[in-house]
């Protein structure tokens, strides 16, 4: 049948009228203007002005470093916030489904839980990557989105591209691929390729790479016509003026942040030279992202030995395909010394 977007938008949202805001309606840089309109207090103390709605200023940054247009982006309060978006924009409760790919990103599930979807889960296979025949074979004509994690959280590895255009050209709904880690992989991003799949949304955040977890800004890429169906639901001021403000003083400082992430990486290295040697790891995988999963023989022993030396860790053995698993995010300097001593005394 082939992808069409009026097929999947939910019927309530198609001819929804969303909220105007008084600054919607009028748009200025404030300079030399009475505002009377939004019954604000009007005394100034930085915050005491509504924030813009579609937080254009940082957007403009935000849009010319993904080589994007503004109208081809949406940003959030988190990365949650713009998953959650695209449930309530096309996906009925209790009436259509979604697809995962366990072991991956949690949310996905909860969100779905929250929404009141079904969540089809099909296994990654043995090696990490997704079972495209498997998700073909699953979709039916109720199914909505399929979520790809590249680079994958908790397994660390980037997706074959060739999976991933498998579904694209095979599935008539959205393909959500989340590129929370694309910052510390090797490969390109799939927003250079949102004009070849019309139905390809790609969703990044400022919480790893950008170091900025504290505000909560999420970004979704897209077709002009999926941010607009998106721009209808989401809150008027879903991003306020700190978060805004914040985030454009650190997206402009594009250098230090790239400086940031060589050092992840040049840390993420010396630890892969250091970890084969540790008695009680049994596997590391592949890892594109700032963190590293790693086999031990007993996950829950290593996890609370190192808890008591003052070592925070992730154990992701209760996932699919992650018996006995750590996941081993990447620290300082000083932090990962003190992971490497402790791991080396355990015993």
């Amino acid at each position: 049948m082939g992808f069409s977007l009026d097929n999947i938008i939910r019927e309530n949202v198609k001819g929804l009228k969303p909220y105007s805001s008084a600054r919607d309606e009028y748009v200025s840089d404030g300079s030399g203007m009475v505002f009377l309109d939004a019954n604000e207090n009007p005394f100034e103390n930085g915050v005491n002005r509504y924030p813009d709605p579609q937080q254009r200023s940082l957007k403009a940054v935000l849009a010319d470093q993904k080589g994007i247009g503004p109208k081809n982006m949406l940003l959030g309060n988190g990365s949650d916030e713009v998953l959650d978006l695209l449930y309530r924009g096309f996906c009925e409760p209790r009436v259509d489904n979604i697809i995962t790919m366990p072991p991956t990103y949690g949310m996905y599930k909860v969100l779905a839980d929250i929404n009141a979807i079904e969540n089809r889960e099909v296994l990654l296979t043995e090696g990490f990557e997704p079972d495209v025949a498997g998700i073909l074979k699953t979709v039916d004509q109720r199914t909505k989105l399929i979520f790809v994690c590249s680079p994958n959280n908790p397994t660390g590895n980037s997706f074959q591209a060739e999976g991933i255009v498998a579904l694209l050209k095979g599935f008539d709904g959205l393909v959500v691929v989340d590129e929370a880690y694309i910052d510390f992989a090797n490969g390109a991003s799939w927003v250079s390729r949102l004009s070849e799949f019309p139905n390809l949304v790609v969703t990044q955040t400022l919480s790893k790479a950008y170091g900025m977890a504290g505000i909560r800004l999420g970004i979704c890429m897209a077709s002009e016509e999926i941010i607009e169906v998106l721009n209808k639901i989401k809150p008027p001021y879903n991003v306020n003026e700190l978060t805004q403000s914040r985030a454009l003083r650190r997206v402009s400082n594009a250098s230090r942040i790239e400086s940031e992430v060589r050092e992840i990486l040049e840390q993420k290295d010396l630890l892969l030279k250091v970890l084969p040697k540790i008695e009680c790891i049994e596997k590391i995988y592949p890892s594109d992202a700032n963190f590293i999963l790693v086999r031990v023989d007993d996950a829950n022993k290593r996890y609370n030995e190192l808890l008591k030396m003052g070592v925070v860790v992730r154990n992701r053995s209760s996932q699919p395909l992650c018996g006995n698993t750590l996941r081993l995010t990447i620290g300082t300097k000083y932090e990962n010394i003190k992971l490497v001593t402790a791991l080396k005394s355990l015993s």
